[in-house]
């Protein structure tokens, strides 16, 4: 019985070259991580300081969401607080409604992504646009995200191009800008050059962030002594969502909270390290209160965070920040990508996300882990995740979920590790395998031949050559 997320990684995997590329991808970044890691002695003690931190945030939640609230106010913001998506829906729009808002610019907001902002708002007549690069191309093409950090890495340029020609009306006219700016001939370049592309989505956004009502941000973390959002981003986007809108609205999870600036010094030395291979990202902006003139609200969002505290198994989830650094380095989601994942965040935080918000409906996402632990090993926050995931795994049977050929398979592994007799008979005729021609073996009908070749057995097991002395 193969789960949904099998059926999709299977199909994505028909073309190897897209594979391997979107592989080596997400490796190189990783590399990169390690990289910034080993330059700096401390790491390990930073990882952990973050980890305490985040513990002891989320475990006197109350306390700092109030202060969060109160710092916030007297700073002469407008603070909201959203129950579910649903609520937090009904209260964006209500401030867009009251200020008369046609047009929002948006930077990047994986929360906004879980609550189905942009459908909701566009159903109700309002333009959101994507300001984040990789975002808008997404949001162009009708895609959702397909990592949390780099959005469409996995989208090539030619795709990039044939969708900004099709969805940009003056693609030819920004086209012949850059030409003239180079001082080029259509001949003389690519028109698939990332460089030409990048230029034409700058001109195109500036019309956007020029036209736009409101400016909507995530934010990476709330500082709850000084009730300021703190936002990370590479392309300034951010900061263009909000200098120029007279509104600005911010989407914050309970969860993204941390006691003070003390504290954020510990984050903002490892996000970007995490995450992109950065000692920082390019643009780390702070906001406290709204501009002259202007006003600001902050929506904070429970969906669910609230209850997850109480599940005593996993509510360390609740430490992550978003960096991406598990799905960079698993082997799975470089292998598989994240349309494969049937929750909006794919990767080891994905599936353990997914089985917080409904165990039943994203239960399939538990089996796309190797339970290799290296998302825990890069983890800034030490989130014991493919700990989790095995603890997921556990509770299959209970939600009527388990694979049951695994069952099978493992009440048979168990009879026979249980046996000594049993097992060491088994492994005097395991040879014997090696004798079944190819064409029986490497088949489709044996998952275990799937993307490579059964192994083959030694004359001699290990048990044996053990019991020999002949190793040691």
């Amino acid at each position: 019985m193969s789960t949904q997320h099998s059926i999709n990684a299977m199909a994505y995997q028909k073309n190897p070259d897209i594979v391997a590329h979107h592989d080596q991808t997400f490796w190189n970044v990783r590399a990169k991580r390690d990289k910034m890691a080993k330059a700096l002695p401390e790491w390990e003690e930073l990882r952990e300081t973050a980890n305490l931190i985040k513990k002891h945030t989320i475990t006197h939640l109350a306390e700092y969401l109030q202060k969060f609230e109160a710092a916030a106010t007297a700073n002469g913001v407008h603070v909201h607080w959203a129950k579910d998506a649903d609520e937090y829906n009904e209260i964006v729009y209500g401030i867009l409604k009251q200020h008369d808002v046609k047009k929002v610019v948006k930077s990047k907001s994986m929360l906004t992504e879980e609550c189905h902002l942009n459908k909701n708002l566009e159903s109700k007549g309002i333009d959101v646009v994507e300001t984040d690069l990789g975002e808008r191309i997404l949001q162009l093409m009708e895609l959702p995200p397909s990592h949390i950090v780099m959005p469409a890495l996995h989208v090539h340029k030619e795709d990039i191009r044939d969708c900004f020609m099709a969805k940009i009306p003056e693609y030819e006219e920004f086209k012949k800008k850059y030409f003239e700016l180079k001082q080029l001939s259509p001949n003389e370049t690519d028109t698939a050059d990332p460089t030409m592309l990048t230029f034409i989505a700058r001109l195109h956004l500036r019309n956007q962030f020029m036209t736009a009502d409101a400016g909507m941000t995530g934010g990476n973390f709330g500082i709850a002594e000084t009730g300021d959002v703190v936002v990370c981003t590479n392309e300034g986007n951010a900061d263009m969502s909000t200098s120029i809108p007279p509104l600005h609205i911010v989407s914050i999870g309970l969860e993204k909270l941390i006691p003070n600036y003390k504290a954020m010094a510990v984050f903002q030395r490892l996000l970007a390290r995490c995450g992109t291979g950065q000692e920082t990202t390019v643009y780390t902006s702070h906001f406290r209160g709204p501009k002259p003139g202007g006003e600001m609200h902050i929506v904070l969002v429970d969906n669910g965070r609230s209850r997850n505290v109480g599940n005593e198994e996993h509510w360390q989830t609740l430490k992550c920040m978003r960096c991406g650094a598990c799905m960079n380095t698993c082997p799975v989601y470089r292998r598989s990508a994240g349309y494969s994942y049937t929750y909006f965040i794919p990767g080891p935080i994905g599936v353990n996300l997914g089985m917080l918000k409904d165990a039943k409906k994203y239960s399939d996402n538990v089996s796309a882990c190797s339970l290799c632990m290296s998302c825990d090993n890069v983890c800034p926050v030490k989130v014991d995740l493919s700990s989790q995931i095995y603890k997921w795994r556990q509770g299959l049977d209970d939600l009527g979920k388990a694979n049951q050929m695994k069952k099978m398979m493992s009440k048979g592994m168990s009879t026979l590790f249980n046996n000594p007799s049993l097992y060491t008979t088994a492994l005097k005729f395991a040879p014997l395998a090696n004798c079944v021609p190819s064409c029986l073996m490497n088949i489709k009908c044996n998952t275990w031949a799937y993307g490579h070749k059964m192994m083959t057995f030694p004359k001699k097991s290990f048990h044996a050559m053990w019991k020999k002395g002949e190793v040691k």
